[in-house]
């Protein structure tokens, strides 16, 4: 009976203690306000994704001649371009597009950097191989680098994902790496080694998460730079092809009637950039939030600056 009891009371601690942790984890959440402001513009731009071409009164494709150049008015709310298509549904699609293709290739490129990066940490010979294919690829702007790859593919979204996964698999790779090997040098992993635990445990059960941190910021530049990259490419002819809606090619679209028609680069301009600044701050945030050491000399810089104010 007092055992039943006694192992009654260790569970109601454990459970306080996990809803303790979690109210702390939300606390530290809303107080960052990169992680707040970030969140909240990276939502209403997947709600505009999600709910923007239910709303909208004209499909992307739907072309009126007679309504070409229209500037922003009741029916068409961000305008039309040169070939009177409705600028708002194709800006609403181009998020679906850039996002889409931006958290693909932060998903890909997390699961090969993760496993390039493991691997290369636990085996020193496989280390100098994968190392100096990193540092290849990585000598390369990846601009170029997504170029090449588009040009051998052939332009289509898919082919987007594949390319730009290889161009930043390497990035991935060299945090995850530069972390584990940190933790493969502590105590504990040497004594698994001496008790002939395998390698794969070692690396899968005790490395790994020690490596999540790193990988989740790294991962949000990912998705920065990724839709950069994509639109980099739509506008210059090596991206999404026309007439399907992206936000690079209706910057392309835009920039021969720029005098003329502003709304044609001022709104899918103004989407391309808050969305990046979103995740940006979002992945700023949560640098400050799971690496203490960052969060702990911006306070310090912080107080200095307060000091040298007052």
């Amino acid at each position: 009976m007092e055992i039943a009891q006694n192992s009654g009371r260790v569970i109601d601690v454990q459970r306080q203690l996990l809803k303790n942790q979690r109210s702390l984890l939300v606390r530290r959440l809303l107080g960052n306000k990169q992680i707040v402001f970030g969140s909240v513009i990276l939502t209403m731009f997947i709600l505009f994704a999600l709910i923007g071409p239910m709303i909208a009164s004209y499909g992307p494709y739907e072309m009126s001649v007679s309504d070409r150049l229209q500037p922003p008015n009741a029916d068409h709310w961000f305008g039309t371009d040169n070939f009177g298509r409705d600028i708002f549904y194709r800006v609403a699609i181009g998020a679906r597009v850039s996002l889409g293709v931006g958290l693909s290739v932060a998903v890909l490129s997390s699961i090969i950097g993760l496993v390039v990066g493991l691997y290369a940490s636990y085996y020193r010979t496989l280390d100098h191989i994968l190392m100096r294919i990193c540092d290849g690829l990585m000598s390369i702007p990846a601009i170029l680098l997504a170029i090449a790859f588009m040009a051998a593919l052939g332009p289509n979204t898919i082919n987007i994902v594949i390319a730009l996964t290889i161009v930043f698999s390497p990035y991935i790779a060299r945090v995850v790496r530069s972390s584990a090997l940190v933790v493969r040098e502590q105590t504990y992993i040497e004594a698994m080694k001496a008790q002939g635990a395998r390698s794969w445990r070692i690396i899968l059960k005790h490395i790994a998460p020690n490596t999540i941190s790193p990988l989740f910021v790294q991962a949000s530049f990912i998705f920065a730079d990724a839709i950069i990259t994509e639109a980099g490419l739509s506008f210059l002819g090596a991206g999404v092809p026309a007439p399907d809606p992206s936000w690079g090619n209706i910057l392309a679209d835009g920039k021969l009637v720029i005098y003329n028609a502003w709304w044609m680069i001022v709104f899918p301009g103004a989407a391309l950039i808050l969305s990046v600044l979103s995740i940006n701050l979002l992945g700023d945030g949560l640098r400050d939030l799971l690496d203490p050491h960052v969060g702990n000399s911006k306070k310090i810089k912080r107080k200095k600056a307060k000091v040298k104010a007052g």
